[in-house]
């Protein structure tokens, strides 16, 4: 596989998978990469499918006949975006709002994270709004107790658009623990969403994907491996791990595009490697995918400061350069200028690209493995339904209308 396949990476892996596009600030010319979309969905497509081909026989029995299917559908968590405005926070997760590295009091497990982070209410008979129970309860004989109610109760509301409580379930939890209190009605917030749920979104995928080998689900299997290979590119991406994602809190507006696609769109033809080898069993996936997570946060520091000290050393006229675009001349990081934080960064781009194909394909593989290695050629060829064909449709019209629902900050 030619590297020139891959030159338009990263423009989707963070800039357009986590947050609509904006346009760049007075100034700030080089967000001028993001102007593009469909470079993104292309190098989206392209990360499964060569992810798909360094699988073992035993998959790729099934993977290579359906490698068009999930290649064209890595894009499909993008257009989520413009259905529902619960899944750009996959895409993401600002860990700076969790303290400083290495974030040890923001749990790894989701349940143990959500429930630190929600507080349930209830409306009363006389119409007010009442705290049931606030982020972690105060009593700690009450905390098992709580716990128990949480997981079976609230946990799974989390992915649903609707958050209201089970009354009568939760009035018989009341009168276990001898609150005497009465609801009509009760829900609950969040503040996981508000700052992204990626690696926590990938464990539970995991666990989604090594369920449908167990079932032979071809359908479910085709469809979570396309979108694993998405959310995994993103977590790839180190300004996907940090609420200053664009550099608008450093003055760097634009940034994210300059990494991600102007730098690859340059020189991944010309001297990048993408032999990443055979995938490997994953002993621990939440573990592994937070230890992605980590280290593109580990990475962040190095992509702003790098940009702001060359910015500051390279002469200004030569730093930003016409650039023609879809029949449009638009003002893009000039050749020497992006050679020169390429050079800064050694090569980051690179691995992070080499690394995030590797793990679709060793994430893949690991589910296969859990689930008894069953055998692939045996189970009936995915076939969508008119049901599925219908909401696919709608899915592409919400997109094309442009309207992105959900978290406002934009790239």
């Amino acid at each position: 596989m030619k590297p020139f396949l891959f030159i338009l990476f990263f423009a989707t892996v963070a800039g357009f998978a986590a947050r609509p596009l904006r346009s760049p600030a007075p100034g700030a010319g080089h967000a001028v990469c993001a102007a593009a979309p469909a470079w993104g969905f292309f190098a989206h497509r392209r990360i499964n499918r060569l992810a798909v081909l360094t699988l073992p026989p035993g998959m790729m029995v099934f993977f290579k006949p359906n490698i068009d299917w999930i290649s064209d559908h890595a894009t499909d968590a993008d257009m989520r975006r413009y259905a529902t405005a619960w899944e750009a926070p996959r895409h993401y997760i600002d860990l700076d709002n969790y303290g400083a590295p290495p974030f040890e009091s923001l749990p790894r497990d989701f349940s143990e994270a959500l429930r630190r982070h929600a507080a349930l209410y209830g409306l009363t008979e006389l119409g007010d709004t009442a705290l049931i129970f606030g982020a972690v309860p105060a009593a700690d004989s009450l905390d098992g107790w709580y716990r128990g109610y949480f997981n079976r109760q609230v946990l799974p509301l989390f992915y649903q658009d609707e958050r209201q409580l089970d009354i009568d379930s939760l009035r018989l939890f009341l009168e276990k623990i001898g609150d005497k209190r009465r609801f009509s009605s009760a829900f609950f917030t969040e503040g996981l969403s508000a700052h992204g749920i990626l690696p926590w979104n990938l464990a539970r995928m995991q666990r989604q994907l090594t369920g449908a080998f167990r079932k032979r689900d071809s359908q479910s299997i085709r469809r979570l491996c396309a979108d694993m290979g998405h959310y995994i590119g993103d977590a790839h991406v180190p300004l996907h791990t940090t609420s200053n994602y664009n550099g608008q809190k450093t003055g760097q507006d634009g940034i994210h595009g300059f990494w991600e696609s102007r730098i690859p769109e340059l020189f991944a033809d010309e001297s990048y490697d993408y032999f990443v080898g055979k995938p490997v069993y994953i002993e621990d996936p939440a573990a592994f995918f937070w230890e992605i997570t980590l280290e593109s946060n580990r990475l962040v520091d190095s992509v702003l400061l790098f940009e702001k000290k060359l910015r500051a050393d390279f002469p200004p006229d030569r730093q930003m350069c016409p650039d023609l675009r879809n029949g449009r001349v638009l003002l893009a990081p000039c050749r020497e200028f992006a050679a020169a934080y390429q050079d800064a960064l050694d090569g980051m781009v690179e691995r992070r690209m080499r690394a995030a194909i590797h793990a679709v394909a060793s994430v893949w593989y690991t589910a296969w493995i859990d689930a008894g290695q069953p055998d692939l050629s045996k189970m009936d060829p995915p076939e969508a339904d008119a049901q599925e064909a219908a909401d696919e449709q709608r899915l592409r019209q919400m997109y094309e209308r442009g309207k992105i629902l959900g978290r406002a900050e934009t790239h």
